[in-house]
């Protein structure tokens, strides 16, 4: 076999996987339009290299989304990414402020839209990598492709780690404070939501300075979201 005959050999081979994968990648999202998902990637990872702290038993009890307060479900939004219901799984605004404010001297912070942590925890590994990046994206396209925003939210308000083996926001609503997710007060909403961007790093229960401060622009943007009369569409 010639050179010219073995790279069009190995060329088709790749397009046959590629398009294995893309097909096991869209049937993979496509499920969770009938299916709620009983496991995810991240929990998976996080059970075979347990962190310090990691329980051995974890907290978790699927609530569809008219059983999660709305102050919850806004609680989110306002913390993680206040245009999600107008992008498409990512927020290209947000991305290129996050890179001009690293450019000019600032912190680095991320730019990771809901979708794109939705798709991170179902799909995915724990690793800042490019790869994992850009297999991020791609699921967070595909997600958007297949699911409308409310079951996306859904999905995310179920199996985002609200601390060490603490899954959802059911377990962590009766996990800190002893009531369903249905019954949460909107400073409990923003007192769940504030730890999300470090879950093992900040405590609901013992907030820093720094973290009330958090709870506080939470709930401002709650009501100004509010007042604009916010849905997810």
């Amino acid at each position: 076999m010639n050179l010219k005959a073995k790279m069009l050999y190995l060329f088709k081979k790749l397009l046959m996987v590629t398009l294995v994968l893309v097909i096991l990648s869209e049937l993979a999202v496509l499920s969770l339009k009938f299916i709620d998902p009983p496991m995810w990637m991240w929990r998976i990872a996080r059970s075979i290299n347990p962190p310090e702290s990691y329980p051995t038993a974890v907290l978790y009890q699927w609530h569809n989304l008219e059983q999660i307060a709305p102050s919850m479900q806004l609680a989110v939004i306002a913390s993680e990414d206040q245009r999600f219901p107008h992008h498409h799984g990512i927020d290209w605004t947000e991305l290129q402020n996050a890179i001009l404010a690293r450019q000019s001297g600032g912190q680095l912070r991320g730019a990771s839209t809901i979708t794109q942590q939705t798709a991170k925890n179902l799909y995915l590994w724990p690793s800042n990598s490019f790869v994992r990046k850009l297999v991020e994206a791609y699921f967070a396209l595909l997600l958007e492709l297949n699911l409308d925003k409310t079951r996306i939210l859904e999905i995310y308000l179920n199996i985002i780690e609200f601390g060490p083996g603490i899954y959802g926001v059911e377990a962590a609503s009766q996990h800190y404070f002893k009531r369903s997710a249905s019954n949460l007060s909107q400073a409990q909403s923003a007192a769940l939501a504030s730890i999300l961007p470090s879950p093992y790093r900040y405590s609901v229960l013992q907030p820093s300075t720094h973290l009330k401060n958090r709870r506080v622009w939470i709930q401002r943007q709650m009501r100004q979201l509010g007042s604009q009369h916010w849905a997810v569409q």
